[in-house]
């Protein structure tokens, strides 16, 4: 549904955002694409949508090229902004009807999309109120509903959560999940929250510099790390404790820090082994073991990589 290959930009001034990436999304799967500020995810993202042109490469939705035929890709396509683009002065009835009409949907049908999008989305009882009204959630929910209305083939979501509750992120992450096994939508979802990906996709592609890092699905992107690791705050200088821990079989190249925190994943040595050995050699506090998470995985690609 989705086909990317040696997709890039390059902006004016030889700034490279995207560089020659690859991935595909099959019908009905929930694709996430992470990393940090400056990856190039959104540069990514508004190809796909057709508001960037590519400098290089190919992107196709079901087919339509974003370059060559953008009104085709747009028309088999929907977006869901980072930031609100719903009229606040509207009802959200008639922001739905609206967009609607933008689409070309016929009335009718039209008029049963929306009834049913407001059951799925639990907006039915709010439509009939100007969304200047709406909190940060319902109005969430009514910009979904407002991207579906013309029955996509492909949604991107960008952000969708940014700024909510912890309880409202939930709901709606039900709710998209929902939407999902429901319709069989192929979903493209940018995000900065991991308990996010990790629980709606199917696979991970992490972006780092404007390259394609990693690409699998969660669980196997977890093993990237082994079975346990061990974490551990460093009281003396960081390059020397490395240096000792590699010195005794303890650490790694895949060892990573954040701030005076060191993360060891552990390859030939059990937990109790390397706290033991840890703890011998003096220079660290608050020592724990754990199973590798998708944070670890997207801190050990994306952020500050220790020196061999």
């Amino acid at each position: 549904m989705i086909e990317v290959q040696q997709l890039c930009k390059v902006y004016p001034g030889g700034v490279e955002a995207v560089k020659d990436i690859d991935f595909a999304v099959g019908a009905g799967e929930v694709f996430g694409l992470l990393g940090p500020n400056g990856a190039g995810k959104s540069t990514t993202v508004g190809m796909l949508t057709t508001t960037i042109r590519p400098t290089g490469g190919t992107a196709r939705l079901a087919g339509f090229d974003v370059a060559a035929d953008p009104l085709g890709a747009r028309r088999v396509s929907s977006v869901v902004f980072q930031e609100p683009v719903v009229d606040r002065a509207l009802s959200g009835l008639a922001n739905l009807e609206l967009h609607a009409r933008l689409w070309g949907v016929e009335s009718d049908r039209a008029k049963r999309r929306i009834g049913e999008l407001a059951d799925a989305l639990g907006i039915a009882g709010l439509l009939s109120r100007d969304v200047a009204g709406y909190s940060g959630g319902e109005r969430r929910r009514l910009e979904i509903a407002r991207a579906l209305v013309s029955e996509p083939q492909v949604l991107f979501l960008d952000e969708p959560t940014v700024g909510l509750d912890p309880r409202i992120r939930h709901e709606l992450l039900e709710v998209v999940g929902r939407l999902r096994g429901e319709s069989g939508l192929t979903i493209l979802l940018t995000t900065h929250y991991l308990d996010e990906a990790d629980r709606l996709c199917d696979r991970i592609a992490v972006m780092h510099a404007g390259r394609i890092v990693a690409l699998d699905r969660p669980e196997q992107l977890r093993r990237m790390l082994g079975r346990e690791l061990v974490e551990l705050h460093v009281r003396a200088d960081m390059p020397a404790a490395l240096s000792a821990l590699r010195a005794r079989g303890i650490a790694g190249d895949d060892a990573f820090t954040v701030g005076s925190t060191l993360t060891l994943p552990l390859r030939g040595l059990s937990a109790r082994e390397a706290i033991a050995a840890i703890g011998d050699l003096g220079f660290a506090s608050a020592i724990t073991a754990r199973e590798p998470t998708l944070d670890d995985v997207y801190l050990r690609l994306t952020g500050d990589r220790l020196a061999a």
